[in-house]
């Protein structure tokens, strides 16, 4: 116990003690010995609860635990099962509905809409699956639901539908037009996405079939890019 420090009812590794006092408290307006105190006070206001949760789970296991020795080798009979977890309380009835709410939650969570996995920002197919968990990819979710219909031979199946995938790739050009209009033209006319410095700041630019050059009407919604070599990759 000679690398932890006391303080109050807590016994805190001096390592812990150490990062709070010198790198997490400075510049957050909260004194160490505040935050300590405070979390000494939940930590004995919650541990008798606490231990008595864990017991009830030590408990439960047992007796499930238990079961499965008793009926090694017979087939499950569902509802016995599901009889015998709500006899000793592991399922219980569902309740009335409730609404949670919370209070101070950041910004980036309450209101903000992006992705909060965590993910090394150099591996770009991990950056795009934590994008995907969070907003969720529109192709996906236009083709796998009712939002687009099946009529004309667009059904859903277990391969890939090409019909249905146009219907999809035109929904899609529609929002775009709707959500990133451009100055003329429409996103099903386009040919070819390019960079361009105009006034002193690059823009996003593209080419329409009918060979004419034009860009968004918003030009703020363009905030960044890859490029593969000379060639763009992708627009954000």
């Amino acid at each position: 116990m000679d690398n932890r420090i006391e303080f109050g009812n807590l016994k805190i590794d001096i390592g812990l003690y150490g990062l709070v006092q010198d790198e997490i408290a400075p510049g957050t307006g909260i004194e160490p010995d505040k935050f300590w105190t405070a979390f000494g006070e939940i930590v004995r206001d919650f541990a008798p609860e606490n231990r008595l949760l864990l017991d009830k789970r030590d408990s439960l296991q047992k007796q499930i635990d238990a079961w499965y020795i008793e009926n090694k080798g017979k087939p499950i009979d569902h509802n016995t099962y599901s009889a015998f977890l709500t006899d000793i309380g592991y399922l219980v009835p569902e309740g009335d509905d409730f609404i949670v709410s919370t209070e101070d939650v950041d910004l980036e969570i309450a209101l903000i809409a992006g992705p909060q996995l965590v993910v090394p920002v150099d591996n770009a197919r991990y950056a795009l699956n934590a994008t995907n968990a969070r907003w969720g990819s529109l192709y996906d979710a236009l083709y796998g639901t009712d939002v687009i219909d099946e009529t004309d031979g667009a059904t859903r199946g277990d391969t890939y539908n090409p019909i249905r995938g146009s219907k999809v790739i035109a929904y899609t050009e529609e929002f775009l037009d709707e959500v990133l209009s451009l100055e003329t033209g429409i996103f099903s006319d386009i040919t070819r996405f390019l960079l361009k410095t105009i006034g002193g700041k690059l823009q996003l630019r593209v080419v329409l079939r009918n060979g004419v050059e034009t860009g968004l009407n918003d030009t703020s919604k363009f905030v960044g890019f890859t490029q593969d070599g000379d060639q763009l990759a992708s627009i954000l």
